[in-house]
C-alpha cells in the first residue's frame, strides 16, 4: 500500500507523507536543532534573524531515522520507480524560520536547481537530475511560512524547458509568471511529515507570521535516471509531455 497519493502528485506536482517519522522523533531532532544554531525555544530576545540555516550532520542520531525511514522509502519508491533514486545518508541543509520583522528577502517563485552541468555547478533544465523533498520538524500551520506551492505548474514549467541548463537566478521572471492563475497550496504538517515536490513544481518561501520558529529540510533527492518524455514512472508522466 503506497503511503502517498500518486495520483495527486500527478496532478498537482506535489503530495504529502504523513509521519515519515513519529512526532517524538522529530521533536528529538528538532531540539537537536536548537542546540546547533545556538539558541533557545525558551528565550525569544536571541531570535533575531528572519531565517539562520542550519543542516543535519551527516544523518546522525533521530535525523538517521528519517533518512531511512520505511514510509519515505515506500513513497520514493512509488514516484520514482523502486531503484530510481539514490538514497542519501542526511537530510542536508535546513532553513530555520523566525517570526521576525523585516522578513528575509529570498521568497520569490522558483524551481530548484535539478540538473547538474558537467563542470559540476548546477541549474535548471528539462531533464532534472534531482526532486525536491521537504522535511517538517515542526508544527506548521498557515501563518508559520510553510512554504507556497503553485498545485499544477510542474505541467506548466515543462513545457518552458529543454535539455538546456539553465540558471534560475537570472530566469525569475519565468517563474513569476507560469502557472501564475495555478491555485496556491500551502506545506503545512506536524513534525514528521514530508512533502515530495516535482522537479518542474514552481514553489516559494513566505513571511513568517506566526509565533513559533518553522524548522523544515529542503533536500535534493538524486535520481538514477534524468527525467525525461520516455520516463515510465508517476515522476515523468506528471509533466505530462
Amino acid at each position: 500500500m503506497h503511503t502517498i497519493d500518486v495520483d495527486r502528485f500527478i496532478a498537482d506536482g506535489f503530495a504529502k507523507v504523513e509521519a515519515i517519522v513519529p512526532r517524538e522523533v522529530a521533536d528529538q531532532a528538532r531540539a537537536l536543532l536548537w542546540r546547533f544554531i545556538g539558541l533557545s525555544p525558551d528565550d525569544p530576545s536571541g531570535w533575531t534573524k528572519p531565517v539562520v540555516w542550519t543542516a543535519d550532520l551527516a544523518g546522525q542520531g533521530p535525523f538517521g531515522e528519517f533518512v531511512r525511514s520505511p514510509r519515505l522509502r515506500a513513497a520514493l519508491d512509488a514516484v520514482a520507480g523502486e531503484g530510481g533514486w539514490q538514497p542519501r545518508g542526511s537530510l542536508g541543509n535546513i532553513p530555520v524560520r523566525f517570526p521576525v520583522s523585516p522578513s528575509a528577502d529570498d521568497r520569490g517563485w522558483h524551481v530548484d536547481h535539478n540538473t547538474q552541468r558537467p563542470d559540476g555547478t548546477w541549474g535548471v533544465s528539462g531533464r532534472p537530475q534531482t526532486l525536491l523533498l521537504l522535511v517538517l520538524f515542526s508544527e506548521v500551520g498557515p501563518t508559520d511560512a510553510p512554504t507556497r506551492i503553485r498545485a499544477g505548474s510542474h505541467r506548466d514549467i515543462a513545457s518552458h524547458l529543454d535539455e538546456t541548463v539553465i540558471d534560475p537566478m537570472q530566469s525569475a521572471s519565468l517563474f513569476d509568471t507560469t502557472g501564475a492563475d495555478r491555485p496556491i497550496s500551502l506545506a503545512t504538517g506536524s513534525p514528521g511529515d514530508a512533502y515530495i515536490v516535482h522537479p518542474f513544481t514552481i514553489h516559494a518561501a513566505q513571511e513568517h507570521q506566526g509565533t513559533e520558529p518553522r524548522f523544515m529540510a529542503q533536500m535534493p533527492v538524486v535520481l538514477t535516471t534524468p527525467v525525461s518524455p520516455t520516463t515510465d514512472t508517476p515522476l515523468g508522466r506528471a509533466a505530462g509531455w
